[in-house]
């Protein structure tokens, strides 16, 4: 029977304890950052700080009564989400009148910040007069307080600009006489009611409008009129 020799056997008692130490730091090692991330958690914020992430600045409808929703997020002094802070809005109106309301008509509203360090202030509508007004928000954990302001603005939209559809033929349409109908000339042709002929249009920089009619003849199909025969327009 063969007996192993020394240097075996510690050669096998060291690949064990190798392997026992490689699996021991495998199991470990992940804890400890685990263990850093609720260390961390579990200490309490030293000072707090509110963050901005909609409506500063918001341009409100007054027509169509639309406001955006101020959000906001409450930080700790590592810039870690603050979760059930209590947050208070308070509507501070303009001097010219201008403000809005939260749902019920109420001018504050207090919310409680969710899991990432966020509250909405929602229900906020713009009152009817225009101008620049501001939101107070005022953040609370334990013995910890913050505090921002949210600008404003309520606007009347302009109006969108009107476009006018006029037609390039003249249109002339007196009340009596011969031209009792209205007259559109198209191309230098005359066209009265139903009857149409032959117009010569002359264009002068100024004075009134003179309509004069001439000696028309019509003749047989294939013919021609008389040069300068019609109705002469001058302006």
């Amino acid at each position: 029977m063969t007996t192993p020799s020394l240097k075996a056997t510690l050669f096998g008692s060291s690949a064990r304890l190798c392997a026992i130490l490689v699996a021991v730091l495998l199991v470990f090692e992940p804890v400890a950052p685990l263990r850093a991330q609720l260390s961390a958690a579990a200490e309490p914020p030293r000072s707090l700080q509110i963050v901005i992430l909609d409506g500063e600045g918001a341009l409100n409808n007054i027509q169509s009564r639309t406001a955006r929703e101020p959000i906001v997020q409450v930080q700790d002094h590592n810039h870690k989400p603050v979760a059930g802070a209590t947050l208070l809005f308070a509507i501070h109106g303009g001097a010219d009148g201008a403000g809005g309301t939260f749902a019920g008509g109420a001018s504050t509203l207090s919310v409680t910040t969710d899991a990432t360090g966020i509250g909405r202030a929602t229900g906020l509508l713009p009152n009817a007069n225009k101008g620049s007004w501001q939101i107070a928000v005022t953040a609370t954990f334990g013995a910890l307080t913050a505090s921002t302001v949210i600008n404003e603005l309520n606007f009347v939209p302009m109006p969108p600009p009107t476009t006018t559809t006029t037609n390039n033929l003249p249109r002339i349409s007196p009340s009596h006489g011969f031209f009792s109908k209205p007259i559109t000339i198209v191309g230098g042709i005359l066209i009265v009611g139903a009857v149409i002929a032959i117009a010569v249009v002359e264009t002068q920089s100024s004075g009134p409008t003179k309509i004069t009619p001439g000696n028309g003849t019509v003749g047989p199909p294939g013919g021609s009129a008389p040069v300068g025969s019609g109705i002469r327009i001058r302006f």
